[in-house]
């Protein structure tokens, strides 16, 4: 039963996306329906087939939205009820505890390579002996000059040099 209804369904989407894309739009759309005479046959006129396909638009989704309620009602199974009114019948979620931090594991140790017969190096032959840089502060910053006094003009009315 469930199946049928179902068929039905696609059936009625795909009429229902081919009807709407038949019909023009004021965009223009693919317009095949509309035009004066009507497929060359000037049985129906450009208004007529508007309203014909307007027509089967509005029945072709009634019947895809009462196959959608169809198909939910039945699908819905025989579990009815709220799923707050089964909370108190459920189990409360345990974390566990967390594991111990990861550690990661020790670099391997690889031994110098010697050579039978000689003293082992202290140092390898390629390394450099690293010294850190003696610390050294920063010289403080010089104090600005002071600006040059300017020479004070003289009273008015008093000689001049």
């Amino acid at each position: 039963m469930q199946t049928i209804i179902l068929v039905i369904h696609v059936l009625l989407a795909l009429g229902l996306i081919s009807v709407v894309l038949m019909q023009r739009s004021e965009g223009g759309g693919l317009g095949i329906g509309g035009g004066g005479a009507s497929g060359g046959l000037g049985l129906m006129s450009g208004r007529t087939t508007a309203n014909l396909l307007t027509r089967t638009t509005a029945i072709l989704a009634g019947a895809f939205m009462f196959t959608s309620i169809l198909l939910a009602v039945l699908g819905g199974g025989t579990n009815r009820g709220s799923v707050l009114d089964r909370a108190s019948n459920l189990t409360p979620l345990t974390i566990p505890a967390p594991a111990a931090p990861f550690q990661p594991a020790p670099a391997p140790v690889v031994p110098a390579p010697t050579v039978p017969g000689a003293a082992p190096p202290t140092q390898l032959p390629n390394e450099v002996p690293v010294q850190p840089a003696p610390f050294v502060p920063a010289p403080a910053p010089a104090a600005a000059p002071a600006p040059a006094a300017t020479p004070a003009a003289p009273a008015p009315g008093a000689p001049g040099p």
